[in-house]
């Protein structure tokens, strides 16, 4: 269940289109009638309202995490960077084992689109300083001409 600030669907400011705004704010106010948990209101948060365990699923960091955990139970990708996230959908792929908020075959084959792309750019840049070295000594000769 999310919960939402009391007027989110009001007011972009608040998270009306825009996830990243829509946040939980704890109800205050004489009058809220969402404070007063009357009927018709959105839920406030409560903790009546927690996930089971089996829900929440693990959290994994490292590709050595990976080893560790059942295959059954439910696994996330933790908060890491570009390269070491390769490297854990890397290890999935190899076990076989599924991570729930990241598709390893199209984050790989992304990756790779883009690792060409860089190749290719990195290729063309280095022709283009090639060039520019064979121009310097000619106007250099200029130079001492005169």
């Amino acid at each position: 269940m999310t919960f939402l600030r009391r007027t989110s669907n009001r007011y972009s400011k608040l998270g009306k289109g825009r996830k990243k705004k829509q946040i939980w704010r704890r109800p205050t106010g004489r009058d809220n009638k969402m404070r007063e948990r009357r009927r018709g209101y959105p839920a406030k948060v409560s903790i009546g309202y927690k996930n089971a365990e089996k829900e929440k699923g693990v959290v994994i960091k490292s590709p050595k995490e990976l080893e560790r955990v059942d295959k059954k139970s439910i696994i996330i990708v933790g908060n890491v960077g570009k390269k070491r996230k390769i490297e854990i959908a890397k290890k999935a792929k190899e076990l076989k084992i599924q991570l729930s908020n990241l598709n390893v075959n199209t984050f790989l084959n992304k990756n790779k689109l883009k690792k060409k792309e860089k190749v290719k750019a990195n290729s063309r840049s280095d022709l283009h300083k090639e060039k520019s070295k064979e121009k310097k000594p000619k106007e250099a000769k200029k130079d001492e001409s005169k």
